[in-house]
């Protein structure tokens, strides 16, 4: 493809491309390529001009190689952009809405009345038949306020003022639909699978490859508390899978050999050995699409109370209407009345509005995944941290290793290392990470691995039982012991580390001391979060009580609990509630899954375990805590909108009613005025709560 420069500055480049104009699928292959590109932070793509943006750093001559070398028939572009987005969305509605004024316009100019007349008749059928069975259901709802609207203007044989209002209502219809689709189309592009490597299985051991590289029919390993990459069935192992993600089940469901699991569904226990069914990028699209659309459990109770509210107003409707004729005898006022309701603007701009603060959430690289836990969290008035990789760095490092027993220290960490590399989680990213920057390679060399969550991982090496873990899971569950003589140096252990303990053979082999710096930001966003509007919060870890209280006392939190298991944070969670608290939970590892799930609202820091990310209601991208602030923001800002909403829209169409009664408004300009301002609350809705910052 070649490309010519039309503008440029530093670290910002535009260009137009040889392809000329562009469709919705081009466009988005382009976008996606450019995002793929090294060096590039964002990129915009204009399909009409088929010209493109890109924000960068780095080699200005190697990017523009790589930009030249785009090819919209590559199969790996291809496979880049997702299934569906919204500019395909915004592209056929456009289309639709242009082709339905168009045809209006040539059909009442070239059409003869009399035929016009019949078309309109016909026409209204959909309106009595969609209001007529409402009636049989004993239900007052839109559907026969417009159809009496209709009938009324015919039976006046003012088949004008019926079209119109029909050719209103189908606009408008267009147009909900319409920002209701883009508003889930944004949103589920930021829900959608981001999975870089798979285990890929083979005879001399499992090798890790992009997932992309993935094809049909290979084999795939998946350890314990990762998440499943990619749909298949089920060759060797059992486990317990959590699906909560694409089914709604809050409880894991048993998976063996046979058995069908899909992308995106995370193992909370055992192993599995997996044979591919589809590629990455198959079906998630969908799932998500479907899920956004169709699980009502997702919806704030302001959502609710607005649909409902929406439709006990509609007799009040058909009360004002028939006051209306009895008072003027003037059928048109009567009319008047019914051209206004309250219900389509409620039902758009509420849903639109979570949809749209979902969707500015992940402007900020925040994964929200439904409006109920926006609204949580505006409400919420306790706020429980975990420790490790939240309120502390997700990244710690490995201070020292302290041998026992005459082991060799680089095979102590390469051993370790070993072990901790399926499992992830800060603690051991950090191990991992170390024996990398030593250059201690550390193939397989265990057997089959036990994972105790929250504990430790026990396994075999050469006939050996080998455990690494807490120190409960070593000394008390494992009952190892401090090799004889050693025991002053195991006391000297320095006390402000995280001590990770390694045992053979049920002897203490060697401890791995690692620093878990705190975030210089915690103390400034937990004192940020209190001045909106949260009363208490909370530190909980599994550190030792000394770690614990000097963490607190440098972050500010209101208390803390040290030593504590992932089922005390879960009970500390039910105890709060039941006290009457909205509470929070943020965390990032699989320990912290059961509160995450017990909390009105969890949220999990996307450097952490996949089981956490998974299980988590709202995801943090970022890689700093000020995501929190920004997510309050916006919770705040979202409930204020929709009460705003609702103060609107009862105003304004009362105001219409008012008018109409009065013969100052005529049923068509009526049924304009009420539809425009439904599409305005709509189009406002959409706008961003927070200014760019």
């Amino acid at each position: 493809m070649k490309i010519r420069i039309e503008h440029e500055i530093k670290g910002r480049i535009r260009f137009s491309t040889s392809l000329g104009r562009l469709n919705p699928e081009q466009a988005d292959c382009l976008l996606y390529y450019l995002l793929s590109l090294p060096g590039v932070k964002s990129a915009k793509v204009y399909e009409r001009s088929g010209d493109g943006v890109v924000f960068y750093q780095g080699e200005r001559k190697e990017l523009l190689r790589k930009i030249a070398g785009f090819s919209p028939e590559s199969e790996a572009v291809k496979k880049l952009a997702p299934e569906c987005t919204s500019r395909k969305v915004n592209t056929e509605y456009r289309e639709r809405l242009i082709s339905r004024f168009a045809v209006r316009t040539a059909f009442n100019t070239l059409v003869p009345a009399p035929v016009r007349t019949v078309w309109t008749c016909v026409k209204a059928v959909r309106y009595l038949a969609a209001g007529l069975r409402c009636v049989l259901r004993r239900k007052l709802e839109v559907s026969v306020l417009d159809a009496t609207a209709i009938t009324v203007s015919l039976l006046r044989k003012d088949f004008k003022t019926a079209s119109s209002v029909m050719f209103l209502l189908s606009v408008g219809e267009l147009m909900e639909e319409w920002t209701h689709k883009k508003s889930v189309a944004d949103l589920a592009g930021s829900m959608a699978l981001n999975v870089d490597k798979v285990w890929l299985k083979r005879e001399d051991g499992d090798i890790q490859i992009p997932i992309h590289q993935a094809r049909e029919g290979d084999r795939i390993s998946v350890s314990v508390g990762s998440m499943i990459p990619l749909d298949g069935v089920v060759t060797e192992g059992e486990a317990m899978v959590n699906q909560a993600s694409l089914t709604g089940e809050s409880i894991p469901v048993k998976k063996g050999t046979g058995s069908s699991v899909y992308a995106g569904t995370v193992l909370e226990e055992g192993d599995l050995v997996i044979r591919v069914k589809k590629a990455a990028g198959s079906t998630r699209y969908e799932k998500i699409i479907h899920m956004l659309e169709e699980s009502e459990k997702l919806k704030s109770s302001l959502e609710s109370r607005a649909e409902h509210l929406a439709d006990r107003l509609v007799p009040y409707s058909f009360l004002g209407t028939v006051a209306a004729y009895l008072i003027t005898r003037d059928p048109m006022k009567a009319v008047s009345i019914l051209m206004v309701d309250f219900s389509c603007a409620l039902k758009l701009s509420m849903p639109v509005a979570v949809l749209s603060a979902m969707r500015e959430c992940n402007e900020w690289q925040i994964t929200v995944k439904g409006g109920k836990f926006l609204e949580a969290l505006a409400e919420a008035d306790t706020l429980v941290f975990d420790k490790t990789g939240t309120l502390t760095k997700a990244e710690p490092k490995v201070r020292r290793v302290v041998t026992f027993g005459g082991r060799n220290r680089n095979d102590m960490l390469r051993l370790a290392a070993c072990l901790e590399e399926h499992f992830p989680h800060s603690i051991a990213n950090a191990v991992v990470r170390q024996a990398e920057l030593e250059n201690l390679k550390h193939e397989e060399m265990h057997a089959k691995v036990n994972y105790v969550i929250a504990h430790g991982i026990a396994s075999e090496v050469a006939g050996e039982e080998v455990q690494i873990g807490s120190r409960h899971f070593i000394f008390e569950d494992g009952r190892c012991e401090v090799p004889e003589g050693e025991q002053d140096r195991f006391e000297e252990l320095p006390e402000d580390c995280s001590l990770l303990y390694l045992a053979i053979g049920g002897k203490l082999a060697a401890v791995i001391c690692i620093e878990d710096p705190l975030r210089e930001e915690a103390p400034e966003v937990i004192c940020r979060l209190k001045e909106l509007g949260v009363r208490k919060v909370v530190m909980m870890t599994g550190d030792s009580e000394r770690t614990a209280r000097a963490i607190a006392r440098r972050v500010g939190v209101d208390e803390y609990h040290s030593e504590v298991l992932p089922e005390d944070k879960a009970a500390f969670v039910q105890t709060e509630q039941d006290a009457g608290h909205r509470v929070v939970m943020i965390g990032d590892g699989i320990n912290d899954s059961p509160a995450l799930s017990a909390a009105d609202a969890g949220i999990a820091i996307s450097e952490g375990a996949q089981l956490a990310r998974e299980i988590a209601d709202i995801t943090i991208s970022q890689d700093n805590l000020y995501g929190l602030v920004t997510l309050k923001e916006i919770s705040n800002l979202l409930v204020k909108r929709i009460h705003s909403n609702y103060r609107f829209v009862l105003g304004f169409n009362s105001g219409l009613l008012a008018l109409g009664f009065l013969g100052v408004l005529a049923p068509g300009t009526s049924a304009f005025l009420h539809n425009m301002s439904t599409l305005g609350i709509g189009i406002h809705s959409m706008t961003n709560l927070l200014e760019r910052r």
